[in-house]
């Protein structure tokens, strides 16, 4: 989907003038601080229900204000909304004008990318960070996923609480036993994604880092020791998980690594190569999504200035082109989005100035 009206009412710092969007590329300009990354935070939190700039959901409404609103029209003239009242805690979703109680009825409707300067924790942040971008794609691609990972977390939430209170030995037993069937089941998944984000990954790399694309790979780790069974493994670690008080293997402990030959990637490759390799894996992860849900994800691309080069950001643009989906870039300043410009004028430009956003004409 693209989305073609946005209004958000009491979000961070911005206006509550609605904003017409085109379906192929909009840039949004303006100083640090003015509201430009709040305007991609808005469209995030539509289709995910959270924040990628903080985990505290408070922070998001405008100062002095107790409820934000986010709503948005899309190409087909589908309505979607979601406000927050810190009032009475309540968080309101509307989807065609009917009312849902799960945000994840969202992201049904509306897939959301975005890379930011803070993107690079993917390979700094530990795995944590990498952990949250796959289950992402995942949660998209792979329908199972969702209730297999939910009913995964009730049962890693029991067995953890068993090692905790010291439970007898038959009742974590059985705790071990559903977890490790649990675990392989979202192992199972998780590879199978991994699999598919490899060999989607491949053009994107050959496009984008032609000269180290050959090399580059994904190497996924499910959790525990591939060679041997879950079971046996928890077995000969069972005193030291119960010392922790939590499960020290399983499916939660999973991770991925990007290598250049076996070498971890980031420790070969420039700040502006590591930001069009994130690049590279995010078109991947939305073509994925888009060849599974039919539905193309909305792009959303935090600071194109920082960290690539001119020829990088020439790259990017070819990169787009052939992604073929709405785009929203925020950039300081006209010059560093020239690059970006179609050719056809096929695009939206706007500025921000203390929340408030201006469409200004197309002319560089």
């Amino acid at each position: 989907m693209s989305i073609e009206k946005l209004t958000v009412f009491d979000f961070r710092n911005l206006a509550s003038e609605p904003i017409v969007l085109s379906d192929n590329i909009n840039f949004i300009i303006g100083d640090n601080g003015s509201g430009k990354s709040s305007l991609l935070e808005a469209i995030f939190y539509l289709g995910h229900g959270k924040s990628f700039r903080t985990s505290q959901v408070e922070n998001l409404v405008m100062h002095n204000k107790v409820k934000f609103v986010v709503s948005a029209r899309d190409h087909k003239g589908l309505q979607l909304g979601v406000a927050k009242d810190f009032g009475t805690g309540l968080t309101e979703i509307r989807i065609a004008g009917e009312k849902h109680r799960q945000l994840s009825q969202l992201a049904k409707n509306i897939a959301v990318q975005v890379i930011t300067p803070e993107s690079f924790k993917l390979f700094f942040g530990g795995p944590k960070q990498r952990r949250r971008f796959v289950d992402l794609g995942l949660f998209h691609v792979k329908h199972m996923f969702s209730d297999s990972w939910k009913e995964f977390s009730r049962i890693l939430k029991q067995r953890n609480a068993c090692l905790r209170s010291k439970a007898d030995s038959e009742t974590l037993s059985y705790w071990t036993q559903v977890f490790c069937q649990a675990s392989v089941s979202v192992a199972k998944l998780r590879a199978e994604y991994i699999n598919e984000l490899s060999q989607e990954l491949k053009p994107w790399l050959v496009l984008m880092l032609p000269k180290l694309a050959e090399n580059i790979s994904i190497s996924y780790m499910q959790g525990w020791n591939s060679k041997k069974s879950l079971h046996d493994i928890l077995a000969l670690n069972k005193e030291r998980e119960l010392k922790s008080g939590f499960s020290l293997y399983g499916a939660q402990k999973f991770d991925v690594k990007f290598l250049i030959g076996n070498v971890i990637i980031d420790n070969q490759l420039s700040r502006g190569q590591q930001k069009l390799f994130l690049l590279a894996l995010t078109f991947a992860q939305a073509k994925l999504i888009e060849k599974v849900k039919r539905v193309k994800p909305i792009l959303l691309i935090d600071d194109v200035g920082a960290e690539l080069d001119l020829n990088s950001r020439t790259l990017l643009n070819q990169a787009i082109e052939e992604l073929d989906c709405q785009v929203i870039i925020t950039a300081i300043d006209r010059v560093a989005v020239e690059p970006l410009v179609p050719s056809d004028n096929n695009y939206k430009m706007f500025h921000v100035k203390h929340g408030l956003i201006s469409a200004i004409g197309n002319t560089l």
